[in-house]
């Protein structure tokens, strides 16, 4: 019984250090968590406003054959974000769902990430760059990636260029999803009565420096987005795993004052059983 006391208390020791640990991480995740979101918000507004610009553009632009908007022969080419570190619940695990299922592996796929590196590595995809440890002022690593899939789209190496990336709805929502960046496609757009905006360059042209810096803006959008999904998931899980310490910590505890109870009834049974036996 003694034994089963001093196995249960080591338990118990256990538990309480590991909900220090999920309880710190937590802590730290949601901190994470609000600077990382204020990035994302001001980031957001810009990209949007980049892409009200692009759409009105091209509704300005009749019979283009502009190679940003045409459709190409040949092989996808797909930018996918994965986190750096674990602990982050499902997050990782909803991207390599949706690429296994949902996608596949037809066409070149840049990882960023290091977990993605990870799990990718022995699979049948060809990966033609890894990108790991990136923070929030990365622009210019990520404008390399960019330019990078710009030419070959440019040389007609690839038939477009699509980003999987985890969208952000709120602090317990985010999904996996895959956009496509190239080609543009022209939204339908309402006729409007308001005075045309006048471009300059006219034309096709103005396209060769603006989707450039379209495609650049919005895969650091994302990228901003991504890692605001992965601390508000890291936050959630930490905070479910200290819950949980919490409610196993209450179970042993429950468990070691019943052993305690019942060595120390069967001490009493066996001292009032040795006093009867010397009567």
């Amino acid at each position: 019984m003694a034994a089963g006391k001093l196995e249960i208390k080591a338990r118990i020791r256990s538990v309480e250090s590991t909900k220090k640990i999920t309880k710190a991480m937590q802590l730290v995740a949601t901190s994470k968590l609000k600077k990382q979101k204020q990035y994302m918000e001001e980031n957001r507004e810009y990209a949007h406003y980049l892409k009200e610009t692009v759409q009105e553009i091209l509704s300005s632009i009749e019979h283009s054959r502009h190679p940003y908007l045409q459709k190409q022969e040949g092989k996808p080419y797909t930018i996918v974000f994965t986190s750096d570190m674990g602990l982050c619940g499902g997050y990782n695990a909803n991207i390599f769902r949706m690429l296994q299922q949902e996608i596949g592996n037809e066409g070149d796929f840049v990882i960023i990430g290091a977990r993605g590196a990870g799990w990718i590595h022995n699979k049948d995809f060809h990966v033609t760059q890894v990108e790991t440890d990136l923070e929030e002022d990365c622009y210019s690593e990520l404008a390399g990636v960019a330019d990078h899939a710009l030419e070959l789209y440019r040389k007609q190496e690839i038939s477009q260029i699509r980003i999987l990336y985890t969208h952000f709805v709120n602090s317990v929502t985010f999904e996996p999803k895959l956009v496509t960046l190239l080609p543009v496609e022209k939204e339908e757009r309402e006729k409007t009565t308001t005075a045309e905006t006048i471009f300059e360059p006219a034309g096709d042209r103005i396209l060769d420096t603006l989707v450039p810096m379209y495609v650049r803006s919005l895969l650091y959008s994302y990228f901003l987005e991504t890692k605001t999904s992965e601390q508000a998931s890291r936050r959630m899980a930490m905070e479910s795993a200290t819950d949980n310490a919490e409610e196993l910590k209450e179970t042993l505890e429950l468990q070691f004052n019943q052993a305690r109870q019942a060595a120390i009834t069967q001490e009493i049974t066996e001292i009032v059983g040795g006093v009867n036996a010397m009567e």
